[in-house]
């Protein structure tokens, strides 16, 4: 049998995409890279947006006409949120959602064996444990990603993601110590910790974040740790002061803010201000050399005033993002939000459009800071002459050569800048 993965959204979707495949492969499968050589076509859906469940749909339709004959798996966070979709694409043959990600070989066998539509779909309950049978690489990518948490607690007034993901739990400390240990001996320089609230790892548990960091030190293969996204409420000092004197972690720093207004951030049922939000991001500069913050910003929001815009505005310069994204509110049924008073489409792609013209000048500049500088950069896409990597901090660098550097660590000196990166020369 052959099977082949489209998967739309996060980081957690990525890696979970990849543990089903090695599921699969294990029971002889073999993963292509077409939707037409494939038997099986699993879509691993995202429904943070509305955009992405339209993507979604959009995805299986176009697949069952491109592929009459194979089986539609859909699984992911848009199929565990919104089981009505079950309903309304009659395409699907195998219906699942995340939490049942790993029985996704007995779902495809029970299809195979009925030849009728499957539905294994479960709703996440209080008190579930994080299932995961782990990876041994991480295919087409030069660092890994390891999902090391998963669900949230918080409840944003915009979000559907506790519903989607259900409630915040953590993978053990062995467990995590033996997937680092395989995706060192498979060759991986770089691993990323993710989770849906990965700053929550640990809780319920007497361990936290730096506990599972401090588990990549041991193994030589291993040259950077890199965090995904984290929320800024769950970090301590106490954590800060430990990976501080971790040797393998990378200082850059994602952070998600939503609004740099207190107003909008209190609708929103975000727990920290914006003054709190800064004093976070001058803590981790002065602890770890060469530190970047990035973050995720939401512009729109219901309760978001003209003035409220203008703070989140000035709020950016003051922290002065390395990197934002920018999006428009979207919104969700189900949440708080939903039911606010709207504002219009057209005001809240005009504060995207203005906000993200801001957040890129002072990219911009920190780019251009960087010329000059000699960095250790991991390659990791080539072509057209070039290869193109990423320091420690995050900052994209392109070396023109036609050497075969990718998964390679090396000194490049940055002598320019262009196209969203910075430009260098091996040295």
């Amino acid at each position: 049998m052959k099977a082949y993965f489209y998967t739309l959204g996060c980081k957690v979707n990525q890696y979970e995409s990849q543990e089903m495949a090695e599921i699969l492969e294990n029971a002889g499968y073999t993963i292509m890279y077409s939707i037409a050589e494939a038997d099986v076509a699993i879509v691993n859906s995202c429904t943070v947006t509305a955009e992405s469940v339209r993507k979604t749909r959009q995805t299986v339709r176009r697949f069952r006409k491109q592929n009459p004959d194979c089986i539609i798996v859909l699984t992911g966070c848009a199929s565990q949120a919104e089981p009505q979709i079950a309903n309304d694409l009659p395409e699907v043959d195998v219906f699942m959602g995340n939490k049942t990600n790993t029985g996704i070989l007995d779902a495809i066998n029970k299809f195979l064996a009925e030849r009728s539509p499957v539905n294994c779909r479960e709703e996440h309950l209080t008190g579930d444990t994080l299932r995961s049978t782990g990876i041994t690489r991480f295919d087409g990518h030069t660092r890994a990603f390891l999902k090391i948490q998963d669900g949230c607690d918080r409840f944003c007034s915009y979000c559907l993601i506790p519903t989607a993901r259900g409630r915040s739990r953590s993978k053990p400390l062995e467990v995590i110590d033996n997937e680092l240990k395989r995706l060192s001996e498979s060759g991986y320089k770089e691993i990323v910790f993710v989770g849906i609230n990965l700053s929550d790892y640990g809780k319920n548990t007497p361990h936290s974040l730096p506990d599972a960091l401090e588990l990549a030190e041991k193994y030589d293969g291993i040259k950077r740790v890199r965090l995904g996204s984290l929320e800024p409420d769950h970090i301590t000092d106490a954590m800060i002061e430990r990976m501080g004197k971790l040797t393998k972690l990378c200082p850059q720093f994602h952070i998600s803010v939503q609004s740099g207004c207190n107003s909008v951030l209190k609708a929103m049922n975000r727990h920290y201000t914006a003054e709190e939000y800064i004093s976070l991001c001058s803590k981790l500069r002065e602890t770890f050399c060469d530190a970047t913050i990035t973050t995720d910003i939401l512009v729109g929001f219901p309760t978001e005033s003209d003035e409220d815009f203008l703070t989140t505005m000035e709020f950016t310069k003051v922290v002065g993002f390395e990197k934002a994204h920018v999006f428009p509110y979207s919104v969700r049924e189900g949440t708080r939000a939903a039911a606010m008073p709207q504002l219009t489409k057209q005001i809240k792609e005009s504060r995207a459009a203005q906000l993200s013209a801001a957040t890129e000048a002072i990219r911009a500049k920190y780019l251009k800071s960087q010329t000059g500088r000699v960095v250790e950069v991991l390659f990791e896409v080539s072509k057209d002459g070039y290869i193109e990597g990423y320091t420690p901090n995050y900052t994209p660098v392109r070396v023109f050569t036609n050497d075969n550097l990718q998964g390679e660590i090396k000194n490049v000196l940055i002598n320019g800048v262009g196209n969203d990166c910075c430009t260098g020369e091996l040295i």
